[in-house]
């Protein structure tokens, strides 16, 4: 019988916490050794089950240190600051690590590409195996209507989310302007305001919507003189982050280093 991979959960008492605890429960590959959450939480010390009805014996904890002993691997959906603190420790204790925070700044990426030569990571801002074909088309569908089409990337999200535009508008982004023959930081338009005169040809626009409880919606845009092609994907719940998750987690498996994203995970590279 071949052992179960040891999954720790990073902020378990969020959203996305909520769902990834669910999907570690329903999967008899995966069994949770850890649970990781702030200090300060009033939950910390609670079985990491609680919330559904399920005796675990891991109890939610602030000590990274504690939750990584023997650990597999680590999943975290949390904020930057925190993901730098997982990123550190998850070297130190040699644990691959799953990295599905967005928002993070220049020097973050990089201090993440640079620990990938001390364990294995996968690190995607979505994990979504609909939005990763996404990123995908949108990269072949740019590399057809380079001439004489405008590419505008909108994208909504929940009242909550913090960084804007969402880290998957701009893994789009990025494939439209390879598919163009551009680096995106060249040709972003992040905004739009007064008299900003025609626009120029070349460019990837950006709209960001919040309100509500929206999991997320992304549409990228092609528009011609005559036709509009767009590609959509929208997410209803969660549990679909969660699935692309773990399977991501289950692909490090056996893993001593590198960075993957789930074009990966997917075989799709």
């Amino acid at each position: 019988m071949v052992s179960q991979l040891k999954v720790v959960i990073a902020g378990c008492t969020g959203r996305m916490g909520h769902v990834l605890l669910e999907g570690v429960f329903a999967d008899t590959d995966l069994v949770l050794h850890g649970a990781l959450d702030r200090a300060g939480n009033p939950q910390l010390g609670h079985d990491a089950g609680e919330q559904f009805g399920k005796i675990t014996g891991v109890k939610l904890t602030g000590d990274v240190e504690t939750a990584l002993k023997d650990a597999d691997v680590l999943v975290d959906f949390t904020r930057p600051e925190a993901s730098m603190v997982y990123l550190e420790a998850c070297q130190k204790a040699k644990v691959a690590l799953v990295i599905g925070t967005t928002g993070f700044s220049a020097a973050e990426k990089h201090a993440i590409d640079a620990a990938s030569k001390n364990i294995p990571i996968v690190f995607a801002p979505n994990m979504s195996v609909g939005v990763t074909l996404l990123i995908n088309l949108v990269e072949q569908a740019a590399k057809v209507l380079n001439d004489g089409y405008d590419i505008e990337v909108v994208e909504m999200h929940h009242r909550h989310k913090v960084d804007a535009p969402s880290g998957t508008a701009l893994r789009l982004g990025e494939a439209a302007a390879k598919g163009i023959g551009q680096n995106l930081a060249d040709c972003a338009i992040y905004a739009r305001e007064g008299v900003t005169g025609e626009r120029e040809a070349g460019k990837i626009g950006f709209a960001t919507l919040r309100g509500g409880d929206v999991v997320g919606d992304h549409t990228v845009v092609f528009a011609g003189i005559g036709e509009r092609v767009e590609i959509t994907h929208k997410a209803s719940s969660r549990a679909t982050f969660a699935v692309g998750a773990l399977r991501a987690a289950k692909f490090l498996a056996g893993k001593q280093t590198g960075l993957f994203d789930m074009q990966d995970v997917l075989s799709l590279r």
